[in-house]
């Protein structure tokens, strides 16, 4: 486990950054929630994306948990290791989330991911955390509440797009609980919630390619009030599209399930 030794540095001395969108948590009644929500393990390894403070890695160094905190933030890596470089079970990966192969991370078991994520962040990370979902158990994160109801939303619903289909298709996704600004230092400008999202065994229904329906549900939410008949032209020649089963060519996208979009995807594919 890596282990990186930096120079101490006072909590107080560390200002947020706007540019790592830093909002620390600091609500004892929510950090509570969260760990139970979490339900740590004696001796379990959990992943903690963007620590912060260490508000959160505290209690679950309490619970019994082994904690590998991912941290990009310098001076906070210093002050993370001031705090618990000799609490066992703590490590520390000086880096960045988008880039770390957590695969290596995993080993021959599989990963959980917890984390008050950026909110700038949080939308490129998790396709980045999807595309190595087969090392990951489950992942418990902080998201800016807007996202977490993308992630969860329906068809036919202003929040349903492009993330929450993949998101859905990927994974179980649970809302669990939400948190207002005043639980943050400094308070962001909007609400945040929990969700929990667990990687599915194996997707139901199955895309028969998995790049051609990723690619199907780009085209059809860039432009989400488009007919499938326009976003669909750029997938199949005019007399394929007309062939095409349903559902009617009229339809738009939003109002499709996520297996009603991997079925389209499907029949796409069988025609190309």
């Amino acid at each position: 486990m890596l282990r990186i030794w930096l120079v101490p540095v006072a909590e107080g001395a560390h200002h947020p950054r706007k540019r790592f969108g830093q909002h620390f948590l600091r609500d004892q009644f929510a950090i509570r929630r969260l760990v139970s929500a979490i339900a740590p393990r004696a001796g379990e390894l959990l992943i903690e994306i963007g620590p912060g403070r260490g508000a959160l890695t505290g209690p679950l160094l309490d619970a019994g948990a082994r904690i590998l905190a991912i941290e990009i933030d310098r001076d906070l890596g210093a002050l993370l290791q001031s705090k618990y470089a000799d609490r066992r079970g703590f490590s520390l990966l000086l880096g960045d989330a988008l880039t770390i192969d957590y695969r290596q991370l995993a080993g021959e078991g599989k990963l959980r991911l917890v984390g008050n994520l950026p909110y700038n962040l949080s939308t490129p990370l998790l396709f980045w955390l999807l595309a190595q979902r087969e090392t990951i158990a489950d992942m418990h994160f902080m998201l800016q509440k807007e996202v977490v109801a993308r992630l969860a939303a329906r068809p036919a619903t202003k929040a349903y797009g492009r993330l929450g289909v993949m998101v859905q298709y990927h994974c179980q996704v649970e809302p669990l609980f939400e948190v207002p600004p005043a639980a943050f230092a400094p308070p962001p400008k909007v609400d945040s919630a929990v969700v929990r999202l667990r990687p599915h065994a194996s997707p139901e229904p199955p895309a028969a390619d998995p790049q051609l329906f990723a690619r199907l549900v780009n085209l059809c939410f860039q432009q989400r009030r488009k007919t499938l008949r326009n976003c669909l032209r750029q997938l199949l020649p005019a007399a394929a599209l007309e062939s095409l089963p349903a559902p009617p060519l009229d339809t738009r996208a939003e109002t499709l399930s996520v297996a009603e979009l991997v079925e389209l995807s499907n029949r796409i594919g069988d025609l190309s």
